[in-house]
């Protein structure tokens, strides 16, 4: 078996701030190979994107301090690089989309500026040359005319269009490993789509590896081979996306399935899961899920539980054997 391109290993993260230490990321691994997609999912606050950003160098320090872990990419430990060699890494051969363009991309730069930027600085191109890629990039992901829309401010597009062009952007250096913290969230279903089939033929096409944060789980079903569940800076559940779906060991994992519209059933209204995520300023010494959890026992609330293995490599943090 190849080598992950990367690899988190217990990977800790916090905040400090005047209230306290809040324990964003807390014991997170996982690992990721070339032509492979992992999905991470999660309600919104459970660290899916805190988790990259942090290894990435894309906070600011402080308030962010990394408290333990390792980040191995092709076995070099990112979080023991200077800034100049993690720079050479990210945006070349690390690229990531981010989830709200219009914060991504400078106001005051015109479109064209900030495609070719990244190909002037890691491919050493041409201004002539990262003209044509960059305009190639934007046709890539359905945007035909290209040229005039090089010339066009972030203000000027849609949310969906703005998405497109940071996805463009992300994908104009041929990056080893593609970090999509919610690609498609501003895109109707029919684009939506055709940027997730992009996605997959630029994969098979290159072998590139990608980390897919999402709420959306349907969107995880189609793209991702294997999906860990977040909840609390933690991953509570990781396996294939068939054992996620039909093998569910975890009652996060559970609520979050229960949770998500289906066409193959009558439905009436949607289950929520009860209660709200835990303030994790506070040191939580046992399952951070016990509060809303209806399988709950008195062991939960005393100790993490360590990790129970299914078959080859699916693993819930839970004290339950079943569900059923």
């Amino acid at each position: 078996m190849a080598p992950p391109i990367l690899e988190l290993k217990n990977f800790q993260a916090s905040f400090h701030t005047r209230r306290g230490i809040v324990r964003a990321v807390n014991g997170v691994s996982f690992a990721v190979g070339r032509g492979e997609t992992l999905g991470i999912v999660g309600e919104s606050g459970s660290g899916k994107s805190v988790t990259q950003l942090s290894y990435l160098g894309l906070l600011p320090k402080p308030p962010l301090k990394i408290e333990g872990g390792e980040a191995l990419f092709h076995g070099v430990d990112l979080l023991k690089t200077t800034p100049r060699e993690l720079r050479a890494i990210r945006g070349n051969k690390i690229s990531m989309i981010f989830q709200e363009p219009m914060t991504s991309l400078n106001p005051y730069m015109k479109i064209e500026a900030q495609l070719i930027e990244p190909l002037r600085l890691h491919m050493k191109m041409t201004r002539k040359e990262a003209d044509r890629e960059a305009e190639a990039a934007l046709s890539r992901v359905g945007i035909s005319s290209g040229r005039s829309t090089m010339k066009s401010y972030p203000h000027e597009f849609s949310g969906g269009m703005r998405q497109r062009v940071m996805i463009a952007m992300a994908l104009t250096t041929k990056p080893e490993l593609l970090i999509a913290d919610e690609p498609t969230t501003a895109l109707d279903v029919t684009v939506q789509a055709q940027i997730l089939e992009l996605l997959k033929s630029i994969q098979r096409d290159t072998g590139m590896a990608i980390i897919l944060i999402t709420h959306d789980l349907g969107v995880v079903a189609g793209l991702a081979d294997r999906i860990a569940v977040m909840y609390a800076g933690r991953i509570a559940e990781h396996g294939t996306a068939e054992e996620i779906f039909y093998q569910t060991k975890h009652p996060y994992s559970a609520a979050l399935l229960r949770s998500t519209p289906r066409i193959d059933i009558t439905q009436g209204a949607l289950p929520a899961i009860a209660g709200t995520p835990p303030d994790l300023s506070r040191v939580i010494p046992g399952c951070p899920f016990v509060e809303r959890c209806e399988h709950r026992m008195a062991i939960c609330t005393e100790k993490y539980p360590d990790a129970k293995v299914f078959g080859t490599n699916h693993r819930s943090f839970c004290y339950l054997e079943s569900l059923g």
